[in-house]
């Protein structure tokens, strides 16, 4: 996974700084190494972004931290879904292009067919595409081969279908009860994401309840007791649980970040904002301050404050000194 890989190039499984055990949660702590934010003079315009819904929070609070360092800055939001960021590049309506997903090889094409060269991709999170289910139901982890059983209707992970709780290992009044499914519209990065990675490519069953945001997933799932479905662990709410993932029954883990630095957890993923950088040229001050002040300490605890995962230093630099060139 492309995920895990960077972090394995990094040498990141030793040296970040992992989650500190509170309880039964874990408190995540911003990486100290991160550079904090230094205003500089002259930023001034309107920064426009179009994407992911995933990312919609989270831009909005790095906009307001943003904007408070820099008045005359005017930024505007929309997030319907990461498919419509590549369309707003390279139609010049953003800016930022914020995604849940990497970009596709075609959109990528498309990009470089009008510009004549790649837009840049910035890693600003991470996060871990949590399988949901309600804070009543005593399920405490599901298999990825269950979990395509349950969504799919292709069963490439050699399942069968799962229809009943009771099918997922439930007893008692569980058995029998129906599994009622939410996932996201095909807009948006995080259904082309669990696509990918939970369905083997698969297709999706019919069954399953397309919702227009990541928090009315979330939604879906707490005011139906037999209701299953996938949301980013930003969207976490008391109301719902959520559950353990692995390959095998005896190798389930949490969507943690320790989890998912150690890429143990197998929807582990990061978050993008997509830029158009020309190679040849600096990128405008405004689009790099602001992705600057992203990936600084500050920029990094407003991702905790939204329940995502902090970016590990030695990654945030990397990325700062691609879009700095």
């Amino acid at each position: 996974m492309k995920f895990a890989n960077t972090l394995l190039k990094a040498g990141l499984l030793a040296a970040v700084i992992l989650p500190v055990r509170a309880g039964a949660e874990d408190v995540v702590k911003v990486d100290p190494a991160l550079p904090a934010y230094e205003v500089v003079s002259g930023v001034t315009g309107n920064l426009n972004s179009i994407g992911s819904d995933t990312l919609n929070n989270l831009m909005t609070l790095w906009a307001e931290g943003f904007k408070a360092k820099y008045p005359n800055v005017n930024i505007q939001i929309e997030g319907k879904g990461s498919s419509t960021a590549p369309v707003a590049l390279i139609e010049g309506t953003a800016q930022l292009g914020p995604m849940s997903r990497a970009m596709k090889s075609e959109e990528i094409d498309q990009f470089e067919k009008k510009f004549g060269y790649k837009p840049v991709e910035v890693k600003v999170a991470i996060d871990a595409l949590a399988v949901y289910t309600h804070k009543d139901n005593p399920i405490k982890g599901l298999t990825l081969k269950q979990v395509d059983s349950i969504f799919s209707s292709t069963f490439k992970a050699g399942g069968t279908a799962i229809t009943k709780w009771g099918q997922a290992g439930m007893d008692g009044e569980w058995s029998d009860k129906d599994i009622s499914k939410y996932g996201r519209n095909s807009a948006s990065g995080t259904y082309g994401f669990f696509k990918d990675e939970a369905l083997l490519k698969g297709d999706f069953d019919a069954s399953v309840k397309e919702q227009p945001g990541s928090s009315a997933v979330v939604q879906g799932v707490a005011s139906d007791l037999g209701g299953i479905g996938y949301s980013g662990i930003g969207y976490k709410t008391s109301s719902v649980n959520a559950i353990a993932l692995g390959a095998s029954a005896d190798a389930l883990f949490e969507p943690t970040y320790e989890n998912c630095l150690s890429g143990d957890f197998p929807l582990s993923r990061f978050l993008y904002v997509y830029v158009n950088k020309n190679p040849e040229k600096p990128l405008d001050a405004l689009t790099l301050e602001f992705l600057k002040f992203v990936l600084s300490l500050e920029g990094q605890e407003v991702v905790v404050k939204d329940g995502y995962f902090p970016m590990p230093s030695e990654v945030a630099a990397e990325v700062v000194s691609t879009i700095a060139k």
